[in-house]
């Protein structure tokens, strides 16, 4: 086990938000981030007076919780948007929201085998509460990786192996993700940046939309960051270093034609 896979059990643990119990500390944490802490635009606090924050896509998400194994409290949360079985056409809320370039409107992927992925948050204090020594610097999480040292790993990409996790479980290999250009700059550092293929928009602030094949991420992270490659993999066990036969599995059916993604040129 290398030392980042040691620093993540030791310090982060994924929780399966499968109960009503677990989905209301998801839907909580993400008011307390996105409208008070946060204030991002369009989620304002008076809109939910339960103090939980959820639209109509999270009944058919699946919920993670990162929870910070020596405070016992929950500090991050995503959900993976699931294509809704009962109208396998339904769009995507990116698709809506989004505009996006020539070469990417006839995309060509199964909506089945696609997430979009969202609501990809950490507890803004986690990071703000230096003189608790549970919770981590930011700066110092990012100094001691790029320095070589790689004890801590840094939080998102804890939230990222549950993602990544989840996506073996349900026949995911397709991303999308509606984020901050900042964000996608962040998972460059672990291999697992995603494609633009859209310009800015005024969407919850200034939002990009962006599209990724995991197994593109997968075979990256192996041959470029193969330390992060064996803890989000469990050293293979998860998602294998060899993914031809998955790549033949995912290819799109042209005998489908309104199962795939299509979406709006801009």
């Amino acid at each position: 086990m290398n030392d980042i896979t040691s620093a993540f059990h030791e310090y982060f643990e994924i929780v399966i938000a499968n109960t009503q119990a677990l989905k209301n500390e998801v839907f909580s944490l993400r008011y307390q981030v996105l409208c008070i802490h946060e204030g991002i635009p369009g989620f304002q606090a008076d809109n939910y007076p339960d103090g939980q924050e959820k639209d109509e896509y999270d009944d058919y998400s699946i919920h993670l919780l990162l929870r910070h194994r020596s405070s016992n409290s929950f500090i991050g949360t995503t959900r993976l948007i699931m294509a809704n079985d009962l109208n396998i056409s339904q769009k995507f809320p990116m698709e809506l929201y989004s505009q996006f370039y020539k070469e990417y409107v006839n995309i060509q992927i199964l909506r089945k085998h696609t997430t979009e992925i969202s609501r990809f948050i950490i507890r803004s204090d986690f990071f703000k509460r230096k003189e608790d020594s549970r919770f981590l610097d930011d700066n110092n999480l990012m100094g001691d990786y790029a320095k070589g040292r790689r004890r801590f790993p840094h939080p998102m990409l804890a939230l990222a192996v549950g993602v990544i996790q989840l996506c073996a479980k349900n026949d995911i290999y397709y991303w999308l993700s509606s984020m901050n250009p900042a964000l996608n700059r962040l998972l460059n550092f672990y291999g697992m940046q995603f494609d633009p293929i859209g310009p800015l928009v005024n969407h919850h602030g200034l939002r990009r939309p962006y599209y990724v094949c995991l197994l593109d991420v997968l075979e990256r992270m192996y041959t470029n960051h193969r330390e992060i490659w064996e803890l989000v993999t469990d050293n293979g066990r998860i998602w294998p270093a060899k993914l031809e036969h998955l790549k033949i599995i995912s290819a799109p059916r042209q005998d489908k034609p309104n199962t795939d993604i299509s979406i709006m040129t801009c």
